[in-house]
């Protein structure tokens, strides 16, 4: 499993874009799209040029900076000649989120797309196939609900966040996982709705992971933020916290 970092930041970030992730299932060529904010779409073609590569797209809450971007993401598909139908996946609402974005975006657009746009809605708790992936989700604590998602391929699984701050499902989720990729809001201290620093190492340290990546990070907080996390972890900590930046891929 390849995970590629696409954007790694909070929703005002001027210097980093949104948090997005594309997720390759090894020898099987299975590309997933976790969350598509304002800044996704040009990042993710800047990345990626094949428009029949991506299979399925995750929505993890409606908020801008994690959906906000599905109309241009569906228009440059379009624009491309893509003919290959394209699965998004999310919470309820989603189908109607997302052609109401469309249209206030493109009026009258969605009409237009030559390839289907497939809708799987799920809650909290589920557990399916999709996409060359088994995936299971779980409610994190956010102003607005969020779903975090584990995904699993050959063996190797991943928990992403979304937003929010992390719940007892989702430390249940994410046990045995190689990879957490946490929304981090917060260096230092708390915000209600929000992930932390303390709280993420918290749970990567419950849930036995090995590899924790920080994302989400206010922008205010940024600076300075390694050297923290080194005060934080001690010397010889079997867990390896990451801060990575846009166009870093990580190999599980």
């Amino acid at each position: 499993m390849k995970v590629h970092f696409l954007g790694v930041g909070e929703a005002c970030d001027p210097e980093h874009c949104n948090t997005s992730l594309l997720v390759l299932s090894g020898s099987k060529n299975h590309y997933i799209l976790l969350d598509c904010g304002f800044t996704t779409p040009h990042r993710y073609f800047k990345d990626c040029s094949d428009p029949e590569q991506l299979e399925a797209l995750w929505i993890s809450h409606f908020h801008g900076d994690h959906f906000f971007g599905v109309p241009l993401l569906l228009l440059r598909f379009w624009e491309m000649g893509r003919t290959r139908p394209l699965l998004l996946v999310g919470p309820s609402g989603l189908q109607e989120k997302v052609e109401m974005a469309l249209d206030l975006a493109y009026p009258g657009f969605g009409r237009k797309l030559r390839y289907a746009v497939q809708y799987l809605v799920v809650a909290e708790g589920d557990s399916f196939t999709a996409a060359g992936f088994a995936w299971q989700t779980a409610a994190m604590d956010h102003s607005q609900p969020c779903l975090a998602v584990r995904l699993t391929s050959e063996g190797k699984s991943l928990l992403y966040s979304g937003d929010g701050r992390c719940t007892g499902p989702v430390a249940d989720l994410a046990r045995g996982c190689d990879l957490i990729i946490q929304e981090t809001y917060r260096v230092s201290g708390e915000t209600p709705g929000h992930g932390s620093v303390a709280g993420s190492l918290a749970l990567a340290r419950q849930a036995g992971c090995l590899k924790l990546a920080l994302v989400h990070i206010g922008r205010l907080e940024r600076e300075g933020a390694a050297e923290k996390l080194r005060k934080l972890c001690p010397q010889g900590e079997v867990l390896a916290v990451l801060l990575p930046e846009a166009g870093e891929t990580l190999v599980l």
